[in-house]
């Protein structure tokens, strides 16, 4: 989606007021006023309604700003917005790789003044604090997107996190970052969580940010009372099963507004898993995806698990993929499953699972009437086992997905082989009805 600004006309009648704007706010960034940056944009854009011709102007605008800073105007964005002329859509501004310095950065203010972007991308974009702080001003000022990702920008430095917190706090558009592959110690995550505490984001990415120990205090610290996040992703921070575990427990018993909470490829194990329970107990809304991908958890945290599943209202979406469950590990949770009134997906992909973990689950799907999607991929699951879920979808009205892998050819002869394929397409035709079941009683129940 993009959107032409009117702020030219504005301009036109008041050249000093987006001036004194700024000065109030105290931007340490020195614009100069608007029709001097868009020269003669302003004027243009009053008295021409094709849009075609307005992104043309944007373009030229965009390049008499590149001669007076003195850098080379980027092929990669007049590409982009010449696209939009050609009958496209500027929804990304993407300038993933590029080398931003201080000049380039004062250059796109006329880019991010006029047009409005789904998603600007900057990842590594190489920002040195001055072009940093100054873009990230001008993304606030202009409300210029509603999802920034600056994630592998390492050399970011104070300035530039005091702009982003500053971004985060009082922007009402942004609902989504990504801050991903950087340092998030001492500073800027004190800035970060302390923008939490009244931001309006929806969405966050802090994926492989350092951010286990005093880092992670900190941040929880803020969200605890933060009532706009829905969206929390934390993988591969090295988060340990003791004093990281229970800060996110703190987490779910104090948040009830966040809903997805994703831990994958962190070192929480069966220690953390308790802990994780133990918040989830408390859950009365809110969390409804826990994504726990590659923790190190065996089949001694299952019983954690299964102390908990029966309570549980909300969680809908389970994924403990590769982790050590194995047989044992479904054994403990299988009656526990069978009580759960919300989960709707369970992922237990590469989770050291045979025939009689296959067996067991194909117990639960033949007692549930809730679970839509089941993963079993990477596992050991081979004929017995698929005839042990064939059999349960049966009986199951809910499952509309179950995911497993075919058995290699070599371990099959010509009669075994076409038992599976007749296996694997009744459970496919199978779960097939169930989704368009689903599909009709959902279209029955918006009429």
């Amino acid at each position: 989606m993009t959107r032409c600004s009117d702020s030219g006309e504005d301009s036109t009648e008041n050249p000093d007021r987006n001036q004194k704007k700024r000065k109030k706010r105290g931007k340490h960034v020195s614009f100069p006023p608007d029709e001097q940056i868009v020269s003669g944009f302003a004027e243009d854009a009053g008295r021409r309604d094709d849009s075609c011709i307005t992104l043309m102007d944007v373009i030229g605008a965009y390049q008499q700003s590149c001669s007076k800073h003195q850098v080379q105007p980027r092929e990669t964005i007049l590409q982009q917005l010449q696209g939009v002329c050609g009958g496209g859509s500027v929804e990304c501004l993407d300038l993933k790789g590029e080398r931003l310095d201080h000049r380039s950065c004062e250059a796109l203010e006329v880019v991010l003044k006029s047009l409005h972007f789904d998603f600007i991308n900057l990842q590594a974009a190489q920002l040195e604090e001055n072009g940093a702080s100054s873009l990230l001003d001008m993304i606030l000022y202009y409300e210029s997107t509603t999802y920034l990702d600056i994630s592998d920008n390492g050399s970011m430095g104070t300035s530039s996190w005091r702009a982003l917190a500053h971004l985060i706090k009082q922007s009402v558009c942004l609902s989504r970052l990504d801050a991903c592959n950087v340092c998030l110690v001492d500073y800027p995550v004190q800035s970060l969580s302390k923008a939490l505490l009244t931001s309006r984001l929806r969405v966050l990415h802090l994926n492989n940010a350092q951010l286990s120990g005093s880092s992670l205090f900190t941040l929880v610290g803020a969200l605890k009372t933060n009532r706009a996040l829905l969206e929390l992703h934390l993988s591969s921070n090295q988060l340990n099963g003791y004093q990281d575990a229970m800060q996110l427990g703190d987490l779910l018993r104090y948040n009830n507004t966040l809903q997805t909470l994703e831990l994958s490829d962190n070192v929480l194990a069966d220690a953390g898993l308790e802990e994780l329970c133990d918040g989830l107990s408390r859950q009365t809304k809110g969390l409804k995806v826990l994504i726990l991908k590659n923790n190190q958890i065996t089949e001694r945290g299952m019983n954690h698990l299964a102390r908990t599943l029966p309570g549980l209202k909300i969680l809908e979406v389970l994924d403990l993929g590769d982790n050590h469950l194995g047989n044992e590990g479904i054994q403990v949770i299988r009656e526990p499953l069978m009580v759960n009134s919300s989960l709707l997906h369970l992922g237990l992909a590469q989770t050291n699972i045979t025939c009689e973990g296959a067996v067991a689950l194909a117990e639960f799907l033949a007692e549930s009437r809730l679970i839509q999607r089941l993963d079993l991929h990477e596992n050991q699951v081979k004929l017995g086992g698929l005839m042990a879920l064939s059999l349960a979808l049966r009986i199951n009205c809910s499952l509309s997905h179950l995911g497993v892998d075919p058995i290699p050819p070599q371990e099959l002869d010509e009669f075994l082989t076409e038992t599976q394929k007749r296996l694997q397409a009744e459970i496919t035709q199978r779960c097939n009805a169930n989704a368009s079941q689903l599909q009709r009683e959902r279209e029955m129940n918006m009429e």
